[in-house]
């Protein structure tokens, strides 16, 4: 949860605005930055002191083109400093159109190719649980136009068959798609044997209880519908 010390959420598009030079990716950073903020703030246990402890929850961006708001959140949870906001978009920047996890203490992986996230999210729960590790959370935050990427059906078919049950995946509905699935973005996860629930991704008690109710033995599939402006 928030401190006294941190930005809030009333900061976060303050923070945003800081970063200019990619005009083109700001609704994708619109999108995200509801579900990004509940996650960090009163979900997954990723914190500046904890994230190079084996028993931290991980947290994958595979929606990595545009993460002007993962960056704002990075920033209000302590892992960027404010000052360095302002050279995003810079050659010489930490921060680059795509999250690097070599440069940036707190990212998980370096994303921007669509259909890299949920492949590699269900590797990394599978890989903890090998270790023993059951507890960390495992979320990656997909986006509905991404799920064209054949390699995220692989990883849904495979991951409910392995009952995943810390794995999450949020996929931020905002009618991107191009094609669509029968019966709703739901459906298709629901088939495969993973938990799922449809929320407003701007409702930040609804999202909560949505990543926060139990799903004993299988993973779980968040819908995050948000309306396209314009």
């Amino acid at each position: 949860m928030t401190t006294a010390t941190e930005p809030g959420y009333a900061e976060l598009p303050r923070l945003i605005s800081l970063m200019t030079g990619d005009d083109k990716h700001l609704a994708a950073a619109e999108s995200t930055v509801d579900v990004l903020w509940v996650l960090y703030d009163r979900v997954l246990d990723i914190t500046t002191e904890n994230f190079r402890e084996p028993g931290r929850d991980r947290f994958l961006l595979s929606k990595g083109h545009g993460p002007m708001a993962y960056y704002a959140v990075l920033t209000a949870k302590g892992f960027i400093d404010e000052a360095e906001l302002a050279t995003w978009s810079d050659p010489v920047s930490r921060l680059g159109h795509h999250p690097d996890r070599r440069r940036l203490p707190g990212v998980e992986i370096s994303s921007g190719s669509l259909g890299h996230g949920l492949p590699i999210a269900f590797g990394t729960a599978l890989g903890l649980r090998a270790r023993g590790l059951t507890r960390p959370k495992v979320v990656t935050l997909v986006g509905d136009a991404e799920l064209d990427e054949g390699s995220n059906h692989e990883a849904i078919v495979v991951a409910a068959r392995a009952g995943l049950e810390n794995l999450t995946t949020v996929v931020i509905d905002n009618q991107s798609s191009t094609r669509g699935w029968p019966d709703g973005i739901a459906r298709r996860f629901a088939v495969e044997g993973w938990e799922t629930r449809t929320v407003s991704g701007r409702d930040h008690d609804a999202l909560y209880d949505a990543f926060t109710t139990a799903h004993p033995g299988r993973p779980l599939a968040v819908v995050a519908v948000v309306e396209p402006k314009g």
